[in-house]
């Protein structure tokens, strides 16, 4: 059922509704509006031609070239005439240099959402992607072989966030004394992910003080999220009944003390040196490169795709990344349904292999989200 999604989001494929028909995958999905009216066949016929031909060489298509190899059973004069009314639709334009047409970007999205046939990986290749996985020891891993996996397998440039220490629920804190005036805070969550910090305090810890310090959080703490937990310190220490209880009282400072604020999430980019490779753009790749070793740009792109689950496929300006239009980022969330911890992606110029890209991505993420809770 169509959704109309906040402005730049990218065609959303929904993962539980996913049939197969022998090697290829059909997904449903929804997208922002193109307002394009419904295209008649033959008309979908030369946009899926022309497109698959250009992602195939890159080159500008031309009508004679669509004729012979799709076995069309109108004259080249018939398909250049519809190859025109695309134009008009905005759908295809002229290059410069040639007589033939290549997609824009709404030609692009129209394919993508209307007429991609999305082939499922073999079985040897998800053999590869879980072979990868087998043996992973932490969440760290995890990240750094997703990375591995997506890079030699793309060929493209890799994105990955590795989970959310603020998606997960806390599954432990405990305070450990370093010295008389220093303890150490150890948090894990339910991610697989564990933060240490050094909290300085300037009172004596009577025997055993520590001990129940550590009970009363445990029972506050455990099984919310972090912005839970700070909400309930904060209640907490607003109760009349703590100014009356010094190690209660002791115990929420503690905790806010080292629950952090704000939790900024780890990203790995890494095939950079594909971008130079795969575009014809030098200067636009060097600034793709620039925005990519900032990161905020990913940042918020990839905080767009944890919000909701499925597939993320952004063409062009969609992606917001340094106004670049010569681009495609393809990106999944992982983690249990409802509640993504992290984003895998890859991003090419728009001329990828979308079909073998959107299976690589969606296969690996879950691969990833079935080994989380294993560690």
């Amino acid at each position: 059922m169509p959704t109309n999604w906040p402005p730049g989001y990218g065609t959303k494929w929904q993962p539980n509704e996913i049939t197969h028909s022998g090697t290829w995958l059909y997904r449903s999905f929804c997208s922002k509006p193109l307002g394009v009216n419904d295209l008649g066949n033959r008309a979908k016929k030369v946009l899926h031609a022309v497109v698959t031909e250009y992602l195939g060489s890159g080159e500008a298509v031309g009508s004679k070239t669509v004729t012979r190899r799709y076995n069309f059973d109108v004259s080249a004069a018939t398909v250049r005439s519809v190859m025109g009314e695309l134009e008009d639709l905005g759908l295809l334009r002229h290059a410069h240099t040639s007589a033939g047409r290549v997609p824009t970007e709404r030609g692009l999205r129209y394919y993508v959402d209307s007429l991609l046939r999305v082939r499922r990986l073999t079985e040897a290749e998800q053999g590869e992607i879980q072979h990868q996985f087998s043996g992973v020891s932490d969440v760290g891993d995890v990240v750094d072989r997703a990375r591995d996996v997506l890079r030699e397998m793309s060929h493209l440039t890799v994105v990955v966030q590795a989970p959310r220490f603020d998606t997960g629920t806390i599954s432990h804190l405990e305070f450990v004394k370093l010295r008389d005036d220093q303890l150490l805070a150890v948090i894990a969550a339910s991610t697989g992910q564990v933060q240490n910090k050094l909290v300085q305090i300037d009172f004596a810890l009577e025997t055993g003080e520590l001990e129940r310090i550590n009970n009363y959080l445990r029972e506050l703490v455990v099984g919310r999220t972090l912005s839970e937990i700070r909400a309930r310190v904060s209640q907490e220490l607003e109760d009349e009944r703590t100014s009356h209880d010094p190690m209660r009282s002791r115990a929420l400072n503690l905790a806010t003390a080292a629950v952090p604020e704000q939790h900024r999430p780890s990203i790995i980019v890494d095939g950079q040196s594909n971008l130079l490779s795969l575009t014809d753009s030098v200067d636009g790749a060097r600034t793709l490169l620039r925005a990519l070793e900032e990161k905020e740009f990913l940042l918020r792109l990839l905080d767009r795709t944890l919000q909701a689950p499925g597939i993320c496929v952004f063409i062009g300006a969609e992606a917001n990344l340094a106004d670049l239009t010569d681009i495609s980022v393809v990106t999944a969330s992982y983690g249990d349904e409802g509640s993504p911890v992290g984003t895998i992606g890859v991003i090419g110029p728009s001329r990828i292999n979308y079909s073998k890209v959107i299976s690589l991505v969606d296969f690996t993420a879950d691969v990833i989200t079935r080994a989380l809770p294993k560690l």
